[in-house]
C-alpha cells in the first residue's frame, strides 16, 4: 500500500489524541528525575552519582514491576473492543488490583535486601554513604506508585489518557518544590543533599495514589467498575491471564533495564566524574524516550481495540502511523541533542570533567534515537495484539546476550588503535563511550526484530480469519 498523508491523517489524529497526555504524563516523570539531577549536581557531584546509582538499582526492578502491569491495558482494551461489559471490566479491575500486590511484594522482596549490602556494587565510599537514606526512600513509595500504575493502566485500556497526565503533572510541580525545599534545606528544613530528593518523591508519590483513588470514585462514569466488584470474581484463572502476559512484559522491560542499570555500576568503576556524565546522557535520552512511550501507549490501546473490533486492517493502519510518528519526533530529538550538546551537560554541573565525558556521551545518545523508539514501538505494537513471548526472548538475547558484553569490552579492553578518533581515559577502550556505543546495536536489534514479528503475527492473523 503506498503512502498517502490523507489516508492516514485520521490514524494520526486518533494516535496522537492518545498519545498526547501519556506523552506529557510520561515527560513530566522524566522531568522530575532531570530536576532530581540538576538540583542535586549542584549540590554536589557525589550526592548526584549517589542518586545515580540508587536510581540504576531501584528501577531495574522497579521497570520490571511496571511492565508486568502493562498486561491490564491490552486485556481491558480488547474487552472494550469487543463489548463485553462493565461485569467483565470490573473483573479485570479486581484481579489485577490482586495482581499488583503479589507485584508489589516481589519487588520489596527484591529491594530490601539490598539495603544494607550496596557498598557491594563497587562505588566509592562517598557515594554510598549518600547512596543509602535515598535509596531506602524510593523503596518505601513503590507500593503507592504501582497502585497509580494499575489504574493508569486501567482507564488506558478504556482509552482514557487524560486523567494520568493531570495528577502525575500536578504531583510533580509538587515533587519539584519539595526538592528545593529538602535538597538545600529551604523553609526551615534541613540541607538534606540526595536524600531530600528521596523524600520529596516518597511524599509526591503517596499524594499520586490518593489523587487517583479521589478521582476514580468520584467520577460516576468509573465509580461502577470499583462498586460493581465482587469477591466471586476474583479467579485463579483471570490472574494466571495477567501473569502470562504480564510476566513476559516485564522481564522483556527488566532486560532493557538492567542493560542500562549494568552500564552505570560499570562506569562508576571508571571514576565517579564518568558516573555522572553517564547519568546526564541518560536523563536527557530518557526526555526523548518518554515521547517514544507515549505513543507506545497509545498503539497499544488502539491496536487491542481495533484487535477486538476484529478490524485487522485498522491494526495495521494504526501501527504504521505509529511507526511515521515516532520517526518524526526522533529526529527532532535527535537534533536537538546532538545540537545542544555542548551547552546541555551545563544544566546540571558545573565540573569540567564531568562535562568533557558528557559531551560525547550525549552526541552517542543522539545518534540512537531511531533504534530506541522504533524498539519502543514495536514492543507496543505486539503488547496490542497479546503477542509478548518471543519478544522477550529477543530482548534478552539483545540486551543480555549482544549489548552487555559488547560494552564490557569497548568500555575496557579494546586495543587503542589509531582509527578510533575517540580521547581516551585508559590504556585499552573507550571508556564510558564504549557503552554507549554499545547501546546503539543492542537497541537495533530488537527495533528490526520487533517489527518483522508484528507483520508475521499480523498475516497470521489475516490468514485464520479468512479461513473462518
Amino acid at each position: 500500500m503506498s503512502y498517502s498523508f490523507a489516508t492516514y491523517w485520521p490514524y494520526y489524529r486518533r494516535n496522537l489524541k492518545l498519545a498526547f497526555p501519556v506523552m506529557l504524563t510520561q515527560l513530566g516523570a522524566a522531568l522530575v528525575g532531570l530536576f532530581d539531577s540538576i538540583m542535586v549536581g549542584h549540590y554536589s557531584t557525589a550526592d548526584l552519582a549517589a542518586v545515580s546509582f540508587s536510581n540504576a538499582v531501584f528501577f531495574t526492578v522497579m521497570v520490571f514491576a511496571m511492565g508486568a502491569l502493562m498486561a491490564v491495558t491490552p486485556l481491558v482494551g480488547y474487552a472494550v473492543g469487543a463489548e463485553e461489559g462493565r461485569e467483565r471490566l470490573s473483573a479485570l479491575l479486581a484481579n489485577g488490583l490482586v495482581f499488583a500486590l503479589l507485584v508489589a511484594a516481589f519487588a520489596l522482596a527484591l529491594l530490601v535486601p539490598c539495603i544494607p549490602v550496596l557498598h557491594l556494587f563497587g562505588q566509592e565510599p562517598e557515594v554510598v554513604l549518600c547512596a543509602r537514606p535515598y535509596y531506602i526512600l524510593i523503596v518505601l513509595s513503590i507500593v503507592p506508585f504501582l497502585f497509580f500504575c494499575l489504574c493508569k493502566q486501567f482507564l488506558e485500556g478504556l482509552g482514557n489518557t487524560t486523567v494520568a497526565m493531570v495528577i502525575t503533572v500536578a504531583c510533580n510541580v509538587l515533587n519539584i518544590f519539595l526538592n528545593w525545599v529538602f535538597i538545600f534545606g529551604h523553609w526551615g528544613a534541613p540541607a538534606m543533599g540526595a536524600a531530600g530528593a528521596g523524600l520529596a518523591t516518597l511524599i509526591a508519590r503517596v499524594l499520586t495514589a490518593l489523587c487517583f483513588l479521589v478521582v476514580l470514585l468520584g467520577r460516576s462514569t468509573w465509580r461502577p467498575y470499583f462498586t460493581s466488584i465482587r469477591r466471586q470474581m476474583l479467579a485463579w484463572s483471570e490472574i494466571r491471564q495477567l501473569v502470562r502476559i504480564g510476566i513476559p512484559i516485564g522481564l522483556q522491560s527488566f532486560v532493557e533495564c538492567f542493560l542500562f542499570t549494568a552500564s552505570f555500576v560499570i562506569i562508576g568503576w571508571i571514576s565517579k566524574e564518568a558516573l555522572a556524565a553517564h547519568h546526564i546522557a541518560n536523563q536527557l535520552a530518557e526526555l526523548t524516550f518518554m515521547l517514544a512511550t507515549g505513543i507506545g501507549a497509545a498503539t497499544t490501546i488502539r491496536v487491542s481495540h481495533q484487535l477486538g473490533r476484529g478490524d485487522l486492517q485498522a491494526v495495521r493502519m494504526a501501527s504504521r502511523a505509529s511507526v511515521h510518528l515516532c520517526l518524526l519526533m526522533n529526529t527532532i530529538g535527535a537534533g536537538l541533542m546532538i545540537t545542544l550538546r555542548h551547552y546541555l551537560p551545563y544544566l546540571f554541573t558545573d565540573d569540567p570533567q564531568v562535562i568533557d565525558i558528557a559531551v560525547t556521551l550525549i552526541l552517542i545518545a543522539g545518534l540512537f534515537q531511531y533504534a530506541d523508539g522504533l524498539q519502543c514501538i514495536g514492543a507496543a505494537m505486539l503488547r496490542g495484539i497479546q503477542d509478548v513471548r518471543v519478544p522477550m526472548r529477543i530482548a534478552f538475547w539483545a540486551y543480555i546476550g549482544v549489548a552487555l558484553p559488547l560494552g564490557i569490552y569497548l568500555t575496557f579492553y579494546l586495543p587503542p588503535l589509531s582509527l578510533f578518533s575517540f580521547h581516551f581515559s585508559t590504556s585499552y577502550g573507550l571508556g564510558a563511550k564504549g557503552m554507549w556505543l554499545a547501546f546503539v546495536l543492542g537497541l537495533a536489534i530488537p527495533a528490526v526484530c520487533y517489527h518483522i514479528r508484528f507483520h508475521k503475527q499480523l498475516k497470521r492473523l489475516s490468514d485464520n480469519s479468512l479461513q473462518d
